[in-house]
């Protein structure tokens, strides 16, 4: 027989760390990649190193983990693959923090030596998330923990970036890119967010022309003034040369089809070094580039004396002045609301820029993601989501992949004296073309999306090829937020299709973000962001993942709170009073089930109720509608199995016997299963108790449970949910009439013999009555699926005052009847007053008159 001893009362504490770590030294969570089991696999989205368990980690962890925890159940070979993301512009700016308020920089080291600072930060710093991750419960196979500069991954970057150049999707070349003067690097679209800024649009005469601008100061980089080529107001200028006011250079007036002549006055500035439309206009026109900013945004030596070295918003102002000064503001400045780039890290504006870069030729790769979509190799869910991916991938501009930084994957290019340039995975001991041995690498290194587009594969070990990456990729299932479809996910599938045989992942579970209770998203302005930490030592970590879960729909945004993670704890604290009950009752886990013929209709119908929340479990799973699958176990555990199960187990229990057995089999049969069910969710407080119940090792290799079709009992369902309807109109019954709940009333209950014979003492057990045979005068009656219960009040109740107080209630609700019908049937009430209020008014009659048919009801109840 299991150990009946659980203390009194379910302590978070007390239990979670320990039995984590019991976990892992028992290998539950490593996997071999041997053996015939079915293979599941996710990798996590890699945390940055600098980063701490945030609110969204805790939501998509909880759910992997519910994921792989029950495939892992189910016989599968479960791996949950851990790991960090090396994270370069964000590591470099908290690194080179650090050094500022010593004096130093990272100049003053050099590269070498502050790689190797940046490394000793990440052994002291960095990776605190990853003990955050064992306190939320993650239950990832550590021992194949990676990180995207360990030495297997810096390998597999360099290596499919040579495969990508020697192909020729990986090329250099100037181009403009988005640059942020305070990250000092080059940035990819997806890392440039958006933001409404009010600007001023400023108008300015270029000779005969008049052209518009946001950036004044970039007029001074102006190279040409296009216009459309039908544009007959221009005809004529199109092929001469205006002067550049303040300037003085000569620049050529341009015929472009992209100019819309229909915007402002027709005509446009030119600027091909800060703007990509402009570029291409000069790309088209053979115009040349002037650049007029420094890397920190300060304008260059190639703008007039006066603006040299100016930061650009006060060289903004400063050229604009000067313009006005000499009488080129054509009209009044005036305010004009528009989209500017910022970094998505730093909040700094970006710049447009020409710079030598380099790119990856994304239009193949980007093709082969969304075919794998489009052919079903890959799906998401929900499927409204690859609407999304396909505007991404189908719309795709070559991708710049270099950063000029010093933390991250250098350039795997060396160049020599002579021109030459090298790709090669290993550094080269010569030039090939010219062998001279002097050879420097590229300055730059990678974008650090690019080292993650290869982490599906990469961490399995490719480029070798391993058991691991035969195994267990592709993987099953990415669940990421749909914040990053652009970021990584078609990042992934371009990589994944280019290097492997199959695509990286065969589902793509999108979830929302987490917002506070309000539905607010979080954000430090607000003041309203949560810490998952603090939920965890204040009510424990099954309670927050719990209340996660509960939350999360496909593709939607959950919403979090104190009140809904205090009551998942106070769900806890049920399952575990609950079990501790059936333990103290004697329920047997291990004792085989009865056959139905041997069972109570309570018992009958539990375990048929247990088949169909399996079932709705699994397919909830399926479908990675967790919301619905903890509702469904919630619903199940806490009404059905406690609420009414318990309670009418209790009654079998108490008379002995041999059908006391029976239902004790039941209940430690049902608390077995339930406990299983709920592991994936919560997965400590299931464990604190599966073991004591059943007298086995742990719940977390515990087999799934499967639906048991024979024990499905519909006439049991039908007559328990019969019960149900009685016991509760009769407890409504009472606290309406205001009898103590200790007060046990004599009853008399009438329904069909059959059902009297089985249910009529559960009745009276939970609807706290005393069977007597036959009902007396004037004694009470309600009626609820067929079933009449009369009992006596006169020793429960003061009649008289209940009548009276009906009597007043009921002049009450007749005195606003009647004033809301003379509202109702006045032609210039409803002709005038807005239908909203109209509408109200008929909502508030017809709530009168149905708590009037209520109270009428209670009255005409009560004995004469």
């Amino acid at each position: 027989m299991p150990n009946a001893d659980l203390p009194k009362e379910y302590l978070p504490h007390d239990v979670e760390g320990r039995l984590y770590e019991s976990w892992v030294a028992r290998g539950y969570f490593t996997v071999s990649p041997e053996g015939d089991r079915p293979a599941y696999t996710i990798v996590i989205p890699p945390p940055n190193v600098t980063g701490s368990l945030h609110m969204g980690h805790a939501f998509q962890h909880t759910l992997m983990d519910a994921l792989t925890r029950r495939r892992r159940m189910q016989g599968y070979e479960s791996l949950w693959l851990p790991g960090m993301d090396h994270a370069g512009i964000a590591t470099q700016n908290v690194v080179e923090a650090t050094m500022r308020s010593e004096g130093v920089t990272r100049h003053d080291l050099g590269r070498e030596t502050f790689v190797e600072r940046v490394w000793e930060w990440k052994a002291e710093y960095g990776g605190k998330i990853l003990g955050q991750m064992r306190r939320l419960g993650d239950g990832v196979d550590w021992t194949r923990e990676r990180f995207t500069m360990d030495d297997g991954l810096s390998r597999a970057v360099r290596t499919i970036f040579q495969r990508l150049y020697d192909d020729g999707l990986i090329y250099r070349a100037e181009r403009i890119i988005n640059w942020c003067p305070r990250c000092m690097t080059a940035l990819s679209d997806i890392e440039v967010e958006h933001k409404e800024v009010e600007g001023e649009l400023v108008s300015i005469a270029y000779g005969p022309l008049t052209v518009a601008t946001t950036r004044v100061e970039t007029m001074l980089g102006d190279t040409a003034v296009a216009v459309h080529p039908e544009d007959d107001r221009y005809r004529d200028l199109v092929g001469t040369t205006i002067t550049l006011p303040l300037v003085g250079r000569e620049i050529l007036v341009v015929a472009d089809e992209h100019v819309d002549p229909e915007f402002g006055t027709g005509a446009v500035k030119v600027t091909p070094a800060h703007d990509p439309n402009d570029f291409a206009i000069a790309q088209r026109h053979d115009l040349p580039a002037v650049d007029i900013l420094n890397t920190d945004a300060t304008l260059n030596d190639a703008v007039p004396e006066p603006f040299r070295g100016m930061d650009r918003f006060a060289a903004r102002k400063a050229v604009r002045e000067a313009l006005a000064a000499e009488g080129l503001i054509v009209n009044e400045r005036r305010p004009y609301l528009h989209a500017v780039g910022h970094c998505q890290r730093c909040s700094t504006v970006v710049e447009p820029r020409l710079s030598l870069q380099w790119f990856v030729k994304v239009e193949p790769l980007a093709k082969a993601a969304g075919d794998a979509v489009r052919d079903g190799r890959t799906t998401f869910v929900p499927k409204m989501w690859e609407k999304t991916y396909f505007e991404w991938v189908d719309n795709m501009h070559d991708w710049c992949i270099s950063r000029q930084l010093w933390w991250g994957h250098r350039i795997p290019v060396w160049y020599c004296d002579h021109g030459h340039q090298v790709c090669a995975v290993e550094t080269p001991e010569s030039c090939p073309e010219c062998g001279m041995t002097d050879l420097r690498q590229d300055e730059d290194v990678l974008d650090t999306w690019f080292s993650s587009a290869l982490w599906p594969f990469s961490t399995l070990g490719w480029p070798d090829e391993t058991a691991d990456l035969e195994r267990f990729y592709p993987t099953d299932v990415l669940l990421t937020g749909y914040d990053i479809i652009f970021f990584w996910v078609a990042r992934m599938m371009m990589f994944g299709l280019y290097a492997m045989p199959d695509v990286p992942f065969r589902t793509v579970a999108i979830t929302g973000l987490v917002r506070d209770g309000q539905g607010r998203k979080m954000s430090k302005s607000k003041g309203n962001v949560i810490d998952p930490l603090d939920f965890m030592e204040r009510y424990g970590a099954d309670a927050l993942r719990f209340a996660l879960a509960r939350g999360a729909n496909p593709g939607s945004d959950a919403a979090i709170s104190d009140e809904w993670v205090e009551g998942a704890r106070n769900f806890c604290n049920k399952l575990w009073n609950a079990t501790r009950f059936a333990l103290l009752s004697g329920a047997d886990a291990s004792a085989p089930l009865p056959p139905a013929s041997e069972l109570t209709g309570p018992d009958r119908w539990i375990l048929s109720r247990l088949q169909r929340v399996v079932a709705q479990v699994d397919e909830a799973y399926e479908q990675y509608e967790f919301g619905a699958l903890a509702q469904a176990l919630y619903h199940f555990a806490w009404d059905e199995l406690c609420d009414w199960y318990v309670e009418l187990a209790k009654i079998p229990i108490a008379a002995g016997g041999a059908e006391a057995d029976r239902t004790r089999a039941v209940l430690g049969h049902v608390f077995d299963a339930l406990l299983r069910l709920l592991h994936p969710l919560v997965p400590f407080v299931t464990d604190a108790l599966w073991p004591t119940l059943t007298g086995n090792e742990s719940v977390v290799v515990a087999p799934w449970p499967v639906v048991d079709e024979s024990r499905h009992d519909a006439a049991a369902e039908t007559e328990v949910e019969r019960l149900q309807a009685v016991v509760t109109e009769v407890r409504r019954f009472r606290a309406e009439q205001q009898v103590k709940p200790s007060a046990k009333l004599p009853a008399v209950v009438r329904a069909d013999e059959t059902f009297t014979a089985a249910y009529g003492t559960a009745i009276a057990s939970l609807a706290r009555l005393d069977l007597v045979a036959e009902a007396g005068e004037g004694w009470s009656t309600v009626t609820a699926s067929g079933v009449e219960v009369s009992f006596d009040l006169s020793g429960a109740v003061d009649i008289a005052a209940e009548r009276a107080r009906l009597a007043k209630a009921i002049a009450a609700h007749e005195a606003e009847a009647k004033k809301l019908s003379g509202k109702l049937g006045n032609d210039a009430f409803v002709g005038k007053a807005p239908p909203a209020v109209v509408d109200e008014t008929r909502q508030r009659l017809a709530d009168a008159e149905g708590e009037l048919a209520r109270l009428r009801a209670l009255l005409d109840a009560l004995p004469a």
